[in-house]
C-alpha cells in the first residue's frame, strides 16, 4: 500500500505542479499515470509543440515545459505509478481514500486529485475507405518528432490550432507544406490564422479552402492525396505528398473514472469553482482539462491556477486544526524535502544620511 498526502491522478503539466503547491505547505504528493511516462499529452503527443500562452515564457516547447515542471517537483520527492491506469475507488470509515490500479497496486490518500487531462483519448479520423493502409506508411494523427517531416511533402487537414500551428512550425521543416481545411473560416486563434494567411502570401503554404481530402493512393506507402473543392467549383485535385496529417481533435474518455460516482457532464467532472474545485465527493477535487464549471477555460495556465486553490483547501482538510500563514516564495524561499532550500533574497537596508 503506497500512502501519501495527496493522490494525484494523471502526471501531465497540471498535475506536476500540484506537486510544487503541495510542496510548498510541506504536504507529499503520488501521481498515477496511465502512460509510460510523465508529462501526459505534451509528452506522448506533442513534446516538440511550441506554447506560446505560459507566464513568463514567450515561446516553450511542450517537452521543455515538462522537464521544467520535474526540475520544478524535484526538491519534494513526488511519487509516480506510471503505466497502470486508477481502475477503482473505496472511501474508508476514517475518511481516506484507497485507489486502486488495473495492475492491482493500492494507493491510499486522505485526498484525491484527479488531473486526468482529457482522460484516455482516440483521435478523430477522416472516413477515407483506405486510410488505416497508409497509417505508419505517411498516415499519422500526431506529431512527436518534427524530424520525421524534414524535406517531405506535408499536407495537413483541420481547422484548429494543432492545424494551423504545425503548418507554421513546418514551414522550417519541410520542403512543402499544405493546408487543407473545409471551410474558408478557422477556428484557431486569430494571430495564427493572420500568421498562415502571411505565409501563403510569402509561397511558404499552400492554402486550400474550402475543400477536403477524399482519397489516398500510393503502392507500398503514401504517395498523394485527392482533394475535392467544396465550393461552388466542385474540382478535384491530386496532390503529391509524403504524408497526410488530420488533426480533427481527439474523442475524450473518461475511462474508469467515470464510474466512481462522479458528478458528469460532457464527459468533464463538475466541480465547485467558487472555492476550491471540489467535486461532488469530499476529498475528490479535479483540477485542469478534466473539470468543467461555468466559464471553464482549457489552458494550462488555468489548470496551474486551481491547482494552488485545491493545495489550500487540501491542507485544511488534512489539517483542520492547522491555520496555514501564506508566505510568499520571495519572502520565505523554497524548502524541499530532500533537504535543500533556495534562499530568499536578504533585504537590503540603507541608512539615509
Amino acid at each position: 500500500m503506497i500512502k501519501t498526502d495527496i493522490l494525484i491522478i494523471g502526471a501531465g503539466p497540471t498535475g506536476l505542479f500540484t506537486v510544487f503547491e503541495a510542496g510548498l505547505l510541506q504536504l507529499k504528493c503520488h501521481l498515477i499515470d496511465a502512460l509510460p511516462q510523465a508529462g501526459g499529452q505534451c509528452s506522448e503527443i506533442y513534446p516538440k509543440k511550441p506554447i506560446y500562452d505560459i507566464p513568463g515564457f514567450p515561446e516553450v516547447l511542450a517537452g521543455d515545459l515538462v522537464h521544467n515542471l520535474m526540475e520544478q517537483a524535484k526538491p519534494f520527492q513526488p511519487g509516480f505509478t506510471l503505466g497502470e491506469r486508477a481502475q477503482t475507488i473505496k472511501k474508508l470509515d476514517d475518511g481516506t481514500f484507497v485507489v486502486t490500479t488495473n495492475k492491482g497496486t493500492e494507493h491510499c490518500a486522505p485526498v484525491v486529485a484527479i488531473a486526468g487531462g482529457l482522460g484516455s483519448f482516440e483521435p478523430r479520423k477522416p472516413p477515407l475507405e483506405n486510410l488505416s493502409d497508409y497509417e505508419g506508411k505517411g498516415v499519422a494523427y500526431m506529431i512527436k518528432d518534427p524530424e520525421v517531416y524534414r524535406d517531405k511533402k506535408v499536407v495537413i487537414a483541420g481547422g484548429g490550432d494543432s492545424a494551423l500551428d504545425w503548418s507554421i512550425f513546418l514551414t522550417d521543416v519541410a520542403a512543402e507544406v499544405t493546408l487543407v481545411h473545409r471551410r474558408n473560416e478557422f477556428r484557431g486563434a486569430l494571430d495564427s490564422v493572420e500568421k498562415v494567411q502571411q505565409l501563403k502570401n510569402k509561397g511558404k503554404i499552400k492554402l486550400i479552402t474550402p475543400a477536403e481530402v477524399i482519397g489516398l493512393y500510393g503502392e507500398h506507402r503514401l504517395e498523394g492525396v485527392t482533394l475535392q473543392k467544396t465550393g461552388a467549383e466542385k474540382e478535384m485535385l491530386d496532390l503529391r505528398a509524403d504524408s497526410f496529417i488530420p488533426l480533427f481533435g481527439l474523442s475524450p474518455k473518461l475511462g474508469p473514472i467515470g464510474d466512481w460516482g462522479l458528478e458528469i457532464e460532457k464527459n468533464a467532472i463538475k466541480v465547485d469553482n467558487t472555492l476550491d474545485y471540489q467535486t461532488n465527493i469530499l476529498g475528490i477535487y479535479a483540477i485542469g482539462d478534466v473539470n468543467t464549471y461555468p466559464g471553464k477555460l482549457k489552458l494550462i495556465l488555468c489548470g496551474f491556477h486551481e491547482a494552488t486553490l485545491m493545495c489550500q483547501s487540501a491542507y485544511q482538510r488534512i489539517y483542520p486544526d492547522k491555520k496555514y500563514v501564506m508566505k510568499y516564495t520571495t519572502v520565505g524561499g523554497v524548502t524541499g524535502f530532500d533537504g535543500s532550500k533556495k534562499e530568499a533574497p536578504k533585504a537590503v537596508v540603507k541608512k539615509i544620511e
